[in-house]
């Protein structure tokens, strides 16, 4: 058999795209990605199925594409997932369904995810609704906390078996970390977000803004005064971390939380908006996962010279290769091995510097990386004046303290079994509010879980 190799994706130029918010990659065309569908050879056990966190039949709808039939690739995935274009853009597909296919034992796996993000793109732009079968209404209703990926996707199969579902988000626009958290270059909000969430809306699913659980209503008045037989918890981590080291107080210090939020969800990076923020001109970001790169590739766009600071090496990054490289190739400057002690401050309150240590690795921790351990002698300052603080988020504690009996553990997580169970009676969670910060897919797997264990629950 010969070998066909891996399609590339086009992409924007680094040197133009530095420069602007669009999106980065240009995806496949119609010939493109069937071209790259004749190289999945249908494997009688595919393993990149199991590796999938919603199950996605993906040798199913790979087949579809290869003989054209897009539409029947767009049902096939339709039956597990209802954001095929986000996904096919965020998902760390080389640690998941392409890390599994087997394809890559020997060389390059099947491009998978550019594959559902064709699916996703074509259907959205050629047909009316891509949306699976429903079962009949079951008199039944369930509020879905929380409109990321975790809260959409319990709500699409829940409406999908029958049940009245109504997400309650906090912000003024639906999508959660979509919208606020990742940058316009990797996931376009109008022709992406916005459109998928539409497609969950066509399932019969309301949604209503401006609502924060725990302050507007609590979970307690959602199963008594809205009559509401369960609720599933998706409100995400939003909460931020820092280190603790001198210096974090002063202006020009953000977290990437809010510094993403300003620049995606209120767009302050167009000139035709009046939302605020500082862009900087040497900005440094700390942190080294997908977050960080986000930051700092949305800071070099917005105009700045940028150093991302992290205390391990390369090989330890935890943020996906492709936007490593991304962000190398737009001038994004690496210093590895890096670990800041103290914030530097103007004689106004400003930041003015960063003070760091140069690093070794030692032993692995208990994750398995190797720990970083200080290079007595090795103190330098960079200068900057923007900090922006990458370093993981955890969920508000406002949920669980405003619900009795509904247990968190130490680090603000709400603490679920597998399938999503809680504390408390009829009270579900998955996703970020679970886990801590991970990734999209994860969250959508979380849901989809959780749904089925509503749905077991209430036809016991």
């Amino acid at each position: 058999m010969v070998k066909i190799p891996r399609t590339p994706a086009r992409e924007q130029a680094p040197r133009l795209r530095a420069a602007n918010f669009d999106e980065v990659c240009l995806g496949y065309s119609p010939d493109e990605a069937m071209r790259e569908a004749t190289r999945c050879i249908q494997c009688k056990n595919p393993r990149c199925i199991g590796a999938c966190p919603v199950g996605l039949g993906i040798p199913q709808f790979i087949h579809a594409v290869r003989e054209g039939t897009f539409a029947e690739a767009a049902r096939i995935i339709a039956l597990d997932s209802s954001l095929p274009s986000v996904c096919g853009r965020v998902c760390p597909q080389e640690t998941q369904c392409e890390g599994d296919c087997i394809l890559g034992v020997k060389g390059e796996p099947v491009s998978i995810g550019k594959l559902e993000r064709f699916v996703g793109d074509w259907a959205a732009d050629n047909l009316s609704a891509t949306t699976a079968p429903k079962a009949a209404p079951n008199g039944r209703r369930v509020a879905v906390v929380g409109s990321g990926p975790a809260g959409l996707a319990c709500a699409a199969d829940l409406a999908k078996l029958g049940y009245g579902v109504k997400i309650f988000e906090a912000l003024h626009r639906p999508g959660g970390v979509l919208e606020y958290g990742i940058p316009e270059f990797r996931l376009p909000k109008e022709r992406v977000v916005r459109r998928e969430i539409e497609a969950v809306r066509r399932l019969g699913v309301e949604i209503e803004a401006n609502v924060v659980i725990g302050r507007t209503i609590t979970i307690d008045g959602l199963l008594s005064a809205e009559g509401f037989s369960a609720v599933f918890v998706g409100s995400g981590a939003g909460l931020p971390k820092f280190m603790g080291i001198p210096g974090e107080n002063l202006n020009g210090v953000f977290s990437a939380n809010e510094f993403l939020t300003r620049a995606n969800l209120m767009r302050a990076y167009d000139s035709a908006y009046d939302t605020p923020i500082r862009a900087g001109r040497r900005v440094a970001v700390v942190g080294g996962g997908n977050v960080a790169m986000d930051a700092a590739r949305t800071a070099l766009r917005l105009g700045a010279e940028v150093s991302i600071v992290y205390r391990r090496s390369e090989a330890e990054l935890p943020a996906r290769r492709e936007e490593v490289h991304h962000a190398r190739e737009e001038g994004v400057d690496f210093r590895l091995l890096t670990n800041p002690v103290a914030v530097l401050g103007s004689a106004d309150g400003w930041v003015s510097g960063l003070r760091c240590l140069r690093m070794a690795l030692g032993e692995p921790d208990a994750d398995g990386r190797r720990s970083p351990v200080e290079v007595p002698g090795s103190e330098h300052d960079l200068p900057i004046d923007v900090l922006i603080m990458a370093l993981g988020t955890s969920p508000n504690p406002l949920i669980a303290a405003t619900t009795p009996g509904l247990e968190a553990n130490r680090r603000g997580c709400l603490v679920a079994t597998p399938d999503g169970a809680t504390s408390r009676p009829a009270v579900f969670a998955g996703g970020d509010a679970v886990t801590g910060a991970a990734t999209v897919i994860l969250a959508m797997g979380a849901g989809r879980t959780a749904a089925a264990a509503i749905h077991a629950s209430l036809t016991a």
